[in-house]
């Protein structure tokens, strides 16, 4: 992918006399007041380590949930400041370094905190950026008061990319082309997901799953054009299966999709690329069911619901799978939360890690799932943004980095 103009933080004469506001994407699922999964922290940490290392004052700033431009207790980004504490002083080279954490995103308590800060020792965490209105509003004023609090900015929030938001777009208004750019994660992603749309190596095949058509529209259309292959499972599975007029019982369908997916199975046979929708099913009668049953083809009993892939479309996906050159996956191939439909997307992630190809996960869901198979050091490319990588992988620009090149044309 092309980064004509884009500055990353390697680059940068970073020095003791400057200060670096770097936007973060620690918006890490929490539990009992704790950080559940630190994925999105660790993803960081590059970027962290080199502005520390630089002898920069570094200040992070975050989302976290939606609070609705509100502060909201549950919502704080205090225990991940506790975490990335932790993370740095095990993890890292780097010792001793606090993790200093206002309780205000901005204000003359944060203005005193930076002004206290030593660089060798300290590091600040704003409070969560969505307990200010002006953060999604993509507000100016909300905006260049962030802006002043640094010398440089630095977008490494991927998983925040394709929003228009303050901190991640609005924001490059305040700095000069020298002195806004990406971070190593950003770079990486860039890197990884760019593969998909310039040296992709053929058979490309492309696992599509997640709940609904309507989400994934643009980048089934996208890919009819460039994939061999596109494996369908999940929800979304179902849409396609009643568009073909077959019974799929109480499973979720969206009814105003049915055209859309017939739409999209007639250009896939304009295209001659090749869709492969379930052939077989795991059943329950609700998503909370604690028992599988397998139907014997693609039609769904009355009273039951299509919660997984069955065995027969798991083999067959992994011998697709396995023939290609390139894979790129979105979105879990059933409810796999509930290990009683767990199996096919479990399945899928070890078939992917298996395969002889360079292989993309596009984030959310499906990062979780090949780190459940404890498969993630085998993928080629695990994106820490779901809806950035879809974005990406559409072919879309994605704001939050567009606006980093020199004269980029703001709104």
């Amino acid at each position: 992918m092309d980064t004509t103009g884009i500055h990353f933080i390697d680059e940068f004469n970073l020095d003791e006399e400057m200060t670096v506001l770097i936007r973060v994407d620690f918006n890490v699922p929490l539990s009992g007041g704790d950080v559940a999964d630190d994925t999105r922290i660790r993803a960081a940490l590059p970027t962290i380590e080199h502005a520390i290392e630089s002898g920069a004052k570094v200040i992070l700033c975050s989302h976290l949930g939606r609070p609705q431009g509100e502060r909201d207790s549950a919502l704080s980004l205090e225990p991940v400041a506790a975490r990335l504490a932790e993370i740095i002083d095990t993890d890292t080279l780097l010792y001793d370094i606090e993790v200093v954490f206002p309780e205000n995103i901005l204000g003359p308590d944060v203005d005193t905190l930076l002004t206290e800060l030593n660089p060798n020792r300290q590091i600040m965490l704003l409070e969560n950026l969505r307990f200010h209105p002006g953060e999604k509003a993509g507000d100016e004023e909300f905006a260049e008061e962030l802006a002043e609090l640094a010398d440089i900015y630095i977008n490494d929030a991927f998983g925040a990319a394709h929003r228009k938001h303050a901190s991640v777009y609005t924001i490059n208004k305040f700095f000069d082309r020298n002195h806004r750019g990406a971070g190593l994660l950003i770079r990486s992603e860039l890197q990884g997901l760019g593969r998909l749309l310039d040296r992709t190596e053929s058979p490309y095949v492309a696992v599509i799953g997640g709940a609904k058509v309507s989400d994934k529209l643009g980048v089934l259309k996208a890919l009819i054009d460039r994939v061999d292959t596109i494996l369908v499972g999940g929800a979304m599975a179902y849409t396609f299966l009643a568009a073909q007029g077959i019974d799929v019982g109480n499973s979720l369908v969206e009814s105003d999709y049915i055209d859309e997916a017939r739409s999209i199975l007639d250009r896939t046979r304009v295209q001659k690329t090749d869709i492969v929708l379930p052939g077989d099913h795991c059943v329950g009668a609700s998503i909370e069911a604690t028992e599988a049953h397998i139907t014997t083809d693609a039609t769904i009993p009355e009273g039951q619901m299509g919660l997984d892939i069955g065995p027969k479309t798991r083999e067959r996906f992994r011998s697709v799978i396995a023939s290609a050159a390139t894979v790129f996956w979105n979105g879990p191939l059933g409810v796999f939360e509930n290990p009683a439909f767990a199996d096919g997307t479990i399945a899928i992630a070890h078939a992917i890690a298996d395969a002889d190809a360079y292989g993309v996960i596009g984030g959310g869901d499906s990062a979780a799932a090949v780190a459940r198979a404890g498969v993630a050091d085998q993928i080629d490319h695990v994106s820490t943004g779901g809806g950035a990588s879809l974005q990406l992988v559409e072919g879309k620009p994605l704001p939050g980095i567009e606006s980093l090149r020199p004269n980029y044309p703001f709104d």
